[in-house]
Protein backbone atom coordinates (compact mmCIF):
# COMPACT_ATOMS: atom_id res chain seq x y z
CA UNK A 1 0.00 0.00 0.00
CA UNK A 2 0.83 3.60 -0.46
CA UNK A 3 0.14 6.67 1.04
CA UNK A 4 -2.65 7.66 -1.39
CA UNK A 5 -4.50 4.38 -0.31
CA UNK A 6 -8.15 5.06 1.88
CA UNK A 7 -10.08 2.80 4.48
CA UNK A 8 -13.51 3.58 4.56
CA UNK A 9 -15.52 3.04 8.01
CA UNK A 10 -19.12 3.27 8.40
CA UNK A 11 -20.29 3.42 12.28
CA UNK A 12 -23.51 3.05 12.83
CA UNK A 13 -23.67 4.96 16.12
CA UNK A 14 -26.20 4.40 19.22
CA UNK A 15 -26.54 5.48 22.53
CA UNK A 16 -24.12 2.85 24.30
CA UNK A 17 -22.36 1.15 21.19
CA UNK A 18 -21.12 1.79 17.51
CA UNK A 19 -21.59 -0.89 14.49
CA UNK A 20 -18.30 -0.91 12.73
CA UNK A 21 -18.05 -1.90 9.35
CA UNK A 22 -14.68 -0.87 7.07
CA UNK A 23 -13.85 -1.49 3.70
CA UNK A 24 -10.48 -0.79 1.38
CA UNK A 25 -10.61 1.79 -1.12
CA UNK A 26 -9.85 -0.81 -4.31
CA UNK A 27 -12.13 -1.31 -6.95
CA UNK A 28 -13.71 -4.71 -6.37
CA UNK A 29 -13.04 -4.70 -2.13
CA UNK A 30 -16.54 -5.13 -0.69
CA UNK A 31 -17.06 -3.63 3.00
CA UNK A 32 -16.30 -6.20 5.75
CA UNK A 33 -18.35 -5.81 8.84
CA UNK A 34 -15.62 -5.03 11.76
CA UNK A 35 -18.21 -5.79 14.84
CA UNK A 36 -20.28 -4.22 17.61
CA UNK A 37 -18.12 -1.33 19.96
CA UNK A 38 -19.16 0.34 23.14
CA UNK A 39 -19.68 3.70 22.07
CA UNK A 40 -16.91 5.32 24.25
CA UNK A 41 -13.65 7.34 23.21
CA UNK A 42 -11.69 4.46 24.44
CA UNK A 43 -13.06 2.27 22.25
CA UNK A 44 -12.75 5.18 19.32
CA UNK A 45 -9.32 5.19 20.15
CA UNK A 46 -8.48 1.38 19.80
CA UNK A 47 -11.01 1.09 16.68
CA UNK A 48 -8.53 3.88 15.42
CA UNK A 49 -5.20 1.94 16.81
CA UNK A 50 -6.36 -1.72 15.28
CA UNK A 51 -6.82 0.23 11.71
CA UNK A 52 -3.47 2.35 11.70
CA UNK A 53 -1.70 -1.02 12.48
CA UNK A 54 -3.49 -2.86 9.82
CA UNK A 55 -3.37 -0.33 7.24
CA UNK A 56 -0.33 2.12 8.19
CA UNK A 57 0.24 3.77 5.14
CA UNK A 58 -3.43 4.33 4.41
CA UNK A 59 -5.70 7.19 5.43
CA UNK A 60 -9.06 7.00 7.63
CA UNK A 61 -11.87 7.82 6.56
CA UNK A 62 -15.23 7.77 8.73
CA UNK A 63 -19.29 8.38 8.23
CA UNK A 64 -21.96 8.11 10.89
CA UNK A 65 -25.77 9.59 10.38
CA UNK A 66 -26.35 12.32 12.43
CA UNK A 67 -28.63 11.69 15.28
CA UNK A 68 -29.48 13.57 18.37
CA UNK A 69 -26.38 12.69 20.31
CA UNK A 70 -24.76 15.71 19.17
CA UNK A 71 -20.98 16.31 16.99
CA UNK A 72 -18.44 14.99 19.99
CA UNK A 73 -17.73 11.91 17.95
CA UNK A 74 -16.74 13.68 14.99
CA UNK A 75 -14.70 16.32 16.83
CA UNK A 76 -12.69 13.58 18.58
CA UNK A 77 -11.72 11.48 15.50
CA UNK A 78 -11.37 14.55 13.53
CA UNK A 79 -9.05 16.17 16.30
CA UNK A 80 -7.42 13.31 16.39
CA UNK A 81 -6.14 13.60 12.71
CA UNK A 82 -8.87 11.41 10.54
CA UNK A 83 -11.59 12.53 8.16
CA UNK A 84 -14.59 12.07 9.36
CA UNK A 85 -18.21 13.10 7.45
CA UNK A 86 -21.54 13.46 8.82
CA UNK A 87 -24.73 12.41 6.76
CA UNK A 88 -28.15 13.39 7.35
CA UNK A 89 -30.35 10.35 7.40
CA UNK A 90 -33.01 11.38 5.20
CA UNK A 91 -30.37 11.83 2.67
CA UNK A 92 -29.00 8.47 2.57
CA UNK A 93 -29.83 6.76 -0.61
CA UNK A 94 -31.99 3.96 -0.67
CA UNK A 95 -32.57 1.18 -3.10
CA UNK A 96 -36.30 0.03 -4.07
CA UNK A 97 -37.73 -2.78 -1.83
CA UNK A 98 -34.26 -2.38 0.98
CA UNK A 99 -36.76 -2.76 3.59
CA UNK A 100 -34.77 -4.53 6.01
CA UNK A 101 -32.82 -2.68 8.31
CA UNK A 102 -30.35 -4.25 10.83
CA UNK A 103 -27.41 -1.64 12.33
CA UNK A 104 -25.03 -4.38 10.73
CA UNK A 105 -26.58 -3.76 7.51
CA UNK A 106 -26.27 0.33 8.06
CA UNK A 107 -22.57 0.30 8.98
CA UNK A 108 -22.35 -1.66 5.68
CA UNK A 109 -24.29 0.28 3.29
CA UNK A 110 -22.39 3.84 4.73
CA UNK A 111 -19.36 2.41 4.27
CA UNK A 112 -20.03 1.53 0.67
CA UNK A 113 -21.86 5.09 0.03
CA UNK A 114 -18.76 6.74 1.52
CA UNK A 115 -16.36 4.45 -0.71
CA UNK A 116 -18.35 5.54 -3.59
CA UNK A 117 -18.95 9.08 -3.06
CA UNK A 118 -22.72 8.69 -3.34
CA UNK A 119 -23.30 11.08 0.04
CA UNK A 120 -22.95 13.91 0.90
CA UNK A 121 -22.14 14.85 4.03
CA UNK A 122 -23.85 17.88 6.36
CA UNK A 123 -22.23 21.11 7.82
CA UNK A 124 -21.02 20.62 11.66
CA UNK A 125 -20.95 23.50 13.30
CA UNK A 126 -18.61 25.27 15.57
CA UNK A 127 -18.73 24.44 19.10
CA UNK A 128 -19.63 28.55 19.79
CA UNK A 129 -22.36 28.33 17.12
CA UNK A 130 -23.42 25.00 18.46
CA UNK A 131 -23.83 26.60 22.27
CA UNK A 132 -26.14 29.27 20.81
CA UNK A 133 -28.39 27.18 19.02
CA UNK A 134 -28.71 24.68 21.47
CA UNK A 135 -29.64 28.04 23.55
CA UNK A 136 -32.00 29.42 21.22
CA UNK A 137 -33.64 25.97 21.23
CA UNK A 138 -34.17 25.49 25.21
CA UNK A 139 -35.52 28.96 25.13
CA UNK A 140 -38.16 27.49 22.10
CA UNK A 141 -38.97 25.01 23.73
CA UNK A 142 -39.13 26.94 27.38
CA UNK A 143 -41.84 29.58 25.77
CA UNK A 144 -43.73 26.86 24.23
CA UNK A 145 -44.32 24.86 27.83
CA UNK A 146 -44.95 27.92 29.85
CA UNK A 147 -47.63 29.07 26.99
CA UNK A 148 -48.99 25.37 27.46
CA UNK A 149 -48.48 25.78 30.66
CA UNK A 150 -50.91 28.58 30.94
CA UNK A 151 -53.44 27.01 28.72
CA UNK A 152 -54.08 23.80 30.75
CA UNK A 153 -54.28 25.94 33.83
CA UNK A 154 -56.90 28.17 31.97
CA UNK A 155 -58.81 25.02 31.04
CA UNK A 156 -58.84 23.78 34.74
CA UNK A 157 -60.38 26.76 36.09
CA UNK A 158 -62.73 27.60 33.20
CA UNK A 159 -63.94 23.40 33.67
CA UNK A 160 -64.29 23.90 38.03
CA UNK A 161 -66.44 27.50 37.43
CA UNK A 162 -63.01 29.55 38.70
CA UNK A 163 -63.38 32.96 37.24
CA UNK A 164 -60.75 35.76 38.20
CA UNK A 165 -61.07 39.23 38.17
CA UNK A 166 -58.45 41.12 36.57
CA UNK A 167 -56.52 43.51 38.90
CA UNK A 168 -55.62 46.83 37.71
CA UNK A 169 -52.04 47.66 37.72
CA UNK A 170 -49.85 50.25 39.12
CA UNK A 171 -53.68 51.58 40.88
CA UNK A 172 -54.77 51.02 44.08
CA UNK A 173 -57.43 52.37 44.95
CA UNK A 174 -57.18 54.59 48.76
CA UNK A 175 -60.57 55.40 50.25
CA UNK A 176 -60.18 58.41 51.75
CA UNK A 177 -62.26 59.67 54.31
Amino acid sequence: MNNNNMIFIGLDTHKDFDNVAYCEDERLSKPIHQGRIPNTKQAITKLIRQLQSKYPHATLHFVYEAGPRGYWLYRFITSLGHCCYIVAPSLVPKKPGDKIKTDKRDALKLCELLKNNEIDPIYVPEPDDEAVRDLSCARETAMKDLKDGKYQLKALLLRNNVTTQAQPTGHHNTFVG
